[in-house]
């Protein structure tokens, strides 16, 4: 599957893939704080296992970071994230 250019005005993709026994939620670009609420809200909004995918995230801030730990430490399964950010992450 062909990965698409970011383009320079988006800072994080966050795409959601709702099924019928689990959500993934893929990231993409660079989570910063401003990124967080959406974040929140579209993990809130899934039913079901939560798999957050950060194969496509080239990095985060302190508070994206924070918010992904967090996410992770409520049960959400942390999967894709690069060697530089699993040890802030996991």
């Amino acid at each position: 599957m062909p990965v698409l250019p970011l383009l320079r005005d988006v800072v994080c993709r966050i795409q959601v893939q709702q099924c019928a026994a689990d959500c993934t939620i893929q990231l993409a670009g660079r989570l910063e704080a401003a990124q967080v609420p959406e974040l929140r809200r579209a993990c809130a909004t899934a039913t079901g296992a939560l798999r957050i995918d950060l194969t496509d995230l080239l990095s985060a801030d302190a508070v994206g970071l924070d918010a992904l730990r967090r996410l992770g430490q409520s049960g959400a399964e942390i999967v894709g994230a690069a060697s530089y950010l699993r040890r802030w992450v996991l």
